[in-house]
């Protein structure tokens, strides 16, 4: 029974049950006499209300009769508690004996006005008072005012006079459970008004930060915490420490074990998204991380401290941890996130994992499991011989050979690069050498690059495919090798180095193209690794100042790869070499292009990072130009990406009212800081998306044609139905840029997917825009994107159960998503190779589970939509509507797979990646019984 809000609902709600009883007899005494009875009430109920009307006139003793000494008083008022404590109620109904003595609610408190003013200093008079305070307390739950807390008052009292009593050196038999013994409801009802009481005295200027002021509310708070955990309300518990600001407290309970502490810690990590101060978010991760370490739950720790974004945590977890496989499961883990760490233990072994050096041979073997090895040519993904009106088309074009167009092939190049990526060969680029002359310049060097991403993590072989094209002739093709060696190392560490022994020598050239493919190259090798010899090439890059467009160009793209490279570390020198760098650009150098990536630079130093990234953000706003506006809002929204903060969504939705049509660059980047801000929790999400329908209606054009950008980044690799629709509307829209924008946010909504339904729509799209090449060549692209690694392979950062984001991933997401706010000067001029950022987010989108030496073990698993279990009572389903799978399985973007037999155990906790299974050592095989 909840607590009652004022003293009318209470009455009516007594009144009803009355009402309802009355009915109910008459009914009874028509059939007997054909006549009422006035008040008919049961025999049982009758006598209850007779006993408990006795014991109040006793206790009251109004007419002062001298028998009525203290100790009857006391008699009748442990009557009065025994049938409060034993009376049990119904959803529907109050508990009785409260109903009956709610006529003399206002009578108790007036005698026990009384009493407190006369000052009692024998025994039996305060045990008498401070059970009477009691007994008010729970009285007051349903009939005291609500705002008054004169629960909690009465409570209080009562405390003290036991405290009385127990200086005395008399124990009250009472004292002891105190609390509990009132029931769940009467203890709920009081940890809301403690929080009320908190709260009012911290306005009233008491110090949170000493207990001294609290000490009579905290010292119930220590008594109803433990009271929760062990009644499984643990969610309870939290709530109430958080409202008292003492969550430390939760590791000082002996109560934790381990049957409860996954629940406690699952809603504190969870609970944390929804804080607002940073402080508090720290200290709920903080909390969950001890629970786990006490636990020696390390693999979860880890995933806490990758949440908190403290790598200092990493070597302590650990030194801590003492299981081998725990501490292989943990590199695993470290891989997946792209860790830059190395363990000093000296084992190769952890170091490989960590370095990703196997998941190229992994990968492969997935492939041949599933039977996909076979390479794709980009006609297989094209799929023109579907077309509707080829017939038409084929006719009319009869007058010749086919021409190729430079730009299709460009497209194909992609395409090739995106579907065969990892996989090691293809049917354009590793026979023989012609696809590379079927394409111009810049072409020639996106075609060269792409081996890069059809070798993708495996350094050893790749390497020696693409050393002949290193000593090519032609600029262009050097340049496009040297970016594939730093595609083929993007998330693998190698001991020899290539992509900065290779690339150093021509960022310190002078071949302005070989300078653009180093810079990226080593952008994407070394992303989120924050190598200083790495840094110490480029920052002069950035910083040179010979004017000109091409250095720029080379100024921005170092800016970008330093960005990369040092994701969300918020690297003081690289920070102020950026900002420094903006600072003392002519107007003429801010006008370029890509000076937006230079801006991103900066933003991807505190990805996520929150408030430290406050006084970089006060730097760029002095800088004298327009791009100081898009500079802060990228810095902003990057610095929150993903904490869901819905101040930060205001202020975004607030740089979108102005009605701009030109030099509205910052509004389109807060149109997708808002996607950014929200990303990875599901109510923020969804705010977020019906947010963006108001401004498809209400906004000018430029806002709008970030729209479906910010709706990609929403959901990456996760096409959801409603999502594909409204991508689909908004690529036939007359506007070319907003069209071409929703047909690349459909290739990233869907990459890796193989979604039909995707397919079918991109197959449309480019019969209906067939003579545009902008959106040709945006089609070919989302095709790519979609089949990408034949559909094995995901773009979403988000990973771990939803719970970690990758700095590198993100980032290269929002390289994709910033080049698409221009398309005509990046993507479909001569800076497309930025595309290759991607292979920075790729990561295979399979479950493989393997032995202790990380040979493969196939075992049944059961994937199925994840379902949100926090705070949930028992043990609730994780997944809904599953199939049952043999390992290695595929999972998409909400899916969650867990192990279908209990002849093994995971180590991990997540069933996400490459996961290490060890025997149960419980697990009794099912006898088959003999015929």
């Amino acid at each position: 029974m909840a607590p009652l809000d004022g003293e009318e609902n209470a009455v009516d709600l007594t009144a009803g049950t009355e009402k309802k009883l009355t009915k109910q007899d008459e009914k009874g005494a028509k059939g007997k006499k054909g006549e009422v009875e006035p008040d008919a009430m049961s025999e049982e109920d009758q006598e209850l209300k007779d006993r408990l009307d006795t014991c109040v006139s006793t206790l009251l003793n109004s007419e002062n009769e001298a028998s009525v000494t203290v100790s009857i008083r006391l008699k009748a008022l442990d009557v009065i508690v025994s049938e409060l404590r034993s009376a049990t109620s119904s959803m529907t109904s109050v508990p009785k004996p409260l109903k009956f003595l709610r006529p003399h609610f206002d009578v108790l408190k007036k005698y026990f006005a009384t009493i407190v003013k006369a000052d009692a200093t024998d025994s039996e008079m305060l045990s008498l008072r401070a059970r009477l305070a009691d007994v008010l307390s729970v009285l007051a739950m349903t009939m005291g005012k609500h705002e008054d807390r004169e629960s909690l008052h009465f409570k209080l009292v009562a405390m003290k006079d036991y405290e009385a009593l127990s200086s005395k050196g008399e124990e009250s038999k009472t004292e002891k459970d105190n609390l509990g013994s009132w029931g769940h409801e009467f203890v709920r009802s009081l940890a809301g008004e403690i929080g009320q009481e908190y709260n009012a005295r911290v306005i009233g200027g008491a110090d949170p930060e000493t207990d001294t002021p609290f000490e009579d509310l905290l010292s119930m708070v220590d008594v109803i915490v433990p009271f929760h955990i062990s009644h499984n309300a643990e969610a309870e518990a939290v709530d109430l420490l958080i409202e008292v600001q003492r969550l430390k407290k939760l590791l000082d309970l002996d109560t934790i074990d381990a049957k409860n502490y996954n629940r406690i810690c699952l809603y504190l990590v969870k609970t944390a998204d929804f804080m607002s101060d940073p402080d508090d978010l720290l200290e709920m991760l903080e909390t969950a991380l001890a629970l786990f370490r006490s636990q020696s739950q390390y693999f979860d720790a880890l995933r806490v401290a990758l949440r908190m974004g403290d790598e200092s945590l990493i070597p302590e977890i650990f030194s801590e941890c003492e299981d081998i496989l725990m501490k292989k499961q943990m590199c695993l883990l470290l891989a997946r996130h792209r860790v830059n760490y190395e363990v000093e233990d000296d084992d190769d072994e952890l170091n490989e994992l960590i370095g990703n050096e196997k998941l190229s041979e992994q990968f492969l073997k997935l492939a041949q499991d599933l039977d996909v090895m076979d390479p794709k040519t980009p006609e297989d993904i094209y799929k023109s011989h579907l077309a509707e009106t080829g017939g038409f088309s084929r006719r009319r074009d009869t007058g010749g050979a086919q021409v190729d167009s430079a730009r299709a092939n460009l497209a194909s190049t992609f395409v090739n690069a995106f579907v065969n990526a990892g996989f090691g060969q293809d049917k354009l680029m590793t026979p023989d050498n012609e696809w590379l002359y079927k394409n111009k310049d810049h072409g020639m060097m996106s075609a060269a690059a792409s081996l890069g991403s059809i070798l993708l993590w495996n350094v050893e072989e790749g390497l020696t495919q693409i050393d002949k094209f290193l000593y090519s002739s032609e600029e262009y093709v050097m340049a496009g090798a040297a970016l594939a060696v730093g595609i083929l190392s993007s998330g693998v560490r190698n001991d020899a180095d290539p992509a900065l022994a290779l690339l150093a020598e021509h960022v310190e050239g002078d071949v302005h193209i070989m300078k653009c493919a180093s810079c990226t190259g080593l952008g994407i090798a070394y992303a989120g690794a924050a190598r200083e010899e790495v840094m110490e090439l480029l920052l002069p890059i950035v910083e040179s100042s010979e004017g000109g467009a091409n250095t720029m160009l080379e100024v921005c793209l170092a800016g970008l790869s330093l960005g990369m490279i040092y994701v969300g570390k918020c690297d003081e020198t690289v920070g102020s070499t950026i900002v420094q760098r903006l600072m003392e650009a002519t107007d003429e150098e801010l006008d370029h292009s890509h000076t937006r990536f230079l801006c991103l630079g900066l933003g991807l130093l505190f990805l996520g990072r929150m408030e430290k990234a406050d006084a970089m953000l006060e730097a760029v706003r002095t800088v004298d130009h327009k791009i100081a506006k898009y500079a802060a809002v990228v810095l902003e929204t990057c610095a929150y990406a993903g904490s869901g903060n819905v101040l930060k969504v205001q202020e975004m939705l607030h740089q979108c009212t102005q009605h701009l049509t030109e030099d509205a660059d910052h509004q389109m980047a807060a149109v997708i800081g808002i996607g950014l801000i929200t990303m990875g929790e599901d109510v923020g999400a969804e705010m977020a998306l019906r947010s963006f329908e108001h401004i498809l209606h209400y906004g000018e054009l430029p806002v709008k044609r970030a729209v479906p950008l910010a709706v990609a980044v929403l959901h990456i690799s996760n096409p959801a139905f409603s999502v594909i629709d409204q991508l689909s509307r908004l690529s036939h829209d007359p506007d070319a840029e907003l069209s071409q924008n929703a047909i690349l946010g459909m290739g990233i909504v869907s990459a890796g997917t193989n979604n039909s339904r995707v397919a079918g729509l991109l197959r449309q799209l480019s019969e209906f825009y067939s003579k545009e090449a902008g959106h040709i060549f945006c089609v070919r692209i989302a095709q790519g994107l979609l089949h990408m690694g034949k559909g094995l392979m995901t773009l979403s950062p988000i990973h771990s159960d939803g719970m970690l984001t990758s700095g590198p991933a993100l980032g290269a997401m929002l390289v994709l998503i910033h080049s698409c706010l221009d398309l005509k000067s990046t993507l479909l001029d001569k800076t497309h190779y930025l595309l290759y950022y991607l292979t920075c987010a790729m990561s295979p989108r399979m479950l493989i589970t393997v032995n202790e030496d990380m040979s493969w073990r196939p075992v049944t698993a059961r994937v199925g939509q994840a379902v949100e279990t926090v705070g949930q009572a028992g043990k609730p389903k994780t997944i809904t509507g599953f199939q049952t799978h043999t390992t290695p399985v595929l999972l998409g973007a909400k899916e969650r797979a867990e192990l279908g037999t209990e002849e093994v155990l995971s180590v991990s906790s997540v069933l996400e990646g490459i996961v290490i299974l060890k025997d149960n050592p419980d697990y009794e095989p099912e006898e088959t019984e003999k015929k």
